[in-house]
């Protein structure tokens, strides 16, 4: 197999992509692995720009020869390094199927996979976040592209009836300024406090410009997230990922057909308002329909963007995450029953 053949099917066999590997490409990847790791401690501790090829194989105790059978040169190492990076974080994105949450909740999960996952991985973080801005062309290109593609996620929260006003810009500015405050903490003392801290604040300064201040506050107020532990436990006040157990079962509260036509509208227009909600799910009677919306968001079903009475304004309903896998279970319980208890 030529050196090509090689490099090329030790990059994609990393994430198993390659059935079947020859010995010779099962040592490649190994080989890879350890260069990558090697770098990535090498980049931490001497710099980006005095971190050399040398450097790095000497630590990993590999040749240059097998360095260049792998990568075209340092840049393509450091490159490696983010789409491995990259490609990690998607694959947590994945097992949190996002798809069916609203867009704030979609926001807010991803913002705190990607600080928990620069938690984990201190040296690596600094490494994609503050010495990727040092490394050449590809690089470079590379990381506008992540950046482009944060952009887009927070740019769909233009859809909404109060923040079609907001410039495109705005959501490049975001991606900015999180960057900058990221990068700061990391570059600071390497005891520092845990980048998931910031969450609060970060969503709070997201959420502003596109649904206002008091869905700003109550993002600044909202508890930490639940992660899910290698024993099966949890950390945290509030769920974001699919459980295994039923879902309904911890909901104190009779879940009748009506509750479930609610949910449903809801699931189907986000940021919907108190009187749109009660057309799509057949109540008239609006009072029986506010008291009903702020049960659900006593329950944690459902959340209010909008600003509603205290400014005058319309509500803007959206399922939680624990409320999407309520609906999820209410709709396999549809053909069933009409009443769900």
């Amino acid at each position: 197999m030529s050196s090509v053949k090689v490099k090329t099917a030790a990059r994609h066999g990393v994430r198993g992509r390659i059935p079947s590997p020859s010995p010779r490409v099962q040592v490649s990847e190994m080989q890879r692995s350890r260069l990558l790791s090697t770098a990535v401690v090498t980049i931490e501790e001497l710099g980006w720009s005095s971190a050399s090829v040398a450097h790095i194989t000497a630590r990993a105790r590999v040749s240059r020869r097998t360095f260049y059978d792998l990568f075209d040169n340092r840049e393509d190492c450091l490159l490696a390094i983010l789409e491995d990076v990259v490609a990690r974080i998607e694959d947590e994105f994945a097992a949190l199927h996002l798809e069916g949450l609203s867009w704030r909740e979609r926001v807010r999960t991803g913002l705190w996979t990607i600080l928990r996952f620069l938690d984990r991985e201190p040296p690596l973080a600094r490494v994609c976040v503050a010495q990727a801005l040092q490394g050449g062309p590809r690089v470079l290109a590379r990381r506008e592209q992540i950046l482009a593609r944060l952009a887009r996620a927070l740019d769909e929260g233009r859809n909404g009836e109060r923040s079609r006003e907001c410039p495109a810009l705005t959501a490049e500015g975001l991606v900015g300024a999180v960057f900058s405050i990221v990068y700061a903490r990391l570059m600071r003392d390497r005891s520092r406090e845990p980048l998931t801290e910031l969450l609060g604040e970060l969503m709070g300064m997201i959420v502003l410009p596109y649904l206002g201040s008091a869905a700003a506050r109550r993002e600044q107020a909202r508890p930490a997230p639940i992660v899910p532990a290698a024993n099966g436990g949890a950390h945290g006040a509030e769920e974001i990922v699919a459980v295994e157990h039923d879902p309904l079962a911890g909901v104190p509260m009779r879940l009748t057909y009506r509750t479930a036509r609610v949910l449903g509208a809801i699931a189907e227009r986000p940021g919907v308002s108190n009187r749109v909600v009660g057309e799509l799910a057949g109540v008239a009677d609006q009072g029986q329909m506010s008291k009903l919306l702020a049960r659900l968001e006593r329950l944690g079903l459902t959340e209010n963007s909008g600003e509603g009475h205290a400014r005058g304004e319309r509500n803007a309903w959206c399922l939680t995450g624990r409320g999407v896998l309520v609906t999820q279970t209410l709709r396999a319980h549809a053909g069933n029953s009409r009443e769900v208890a």
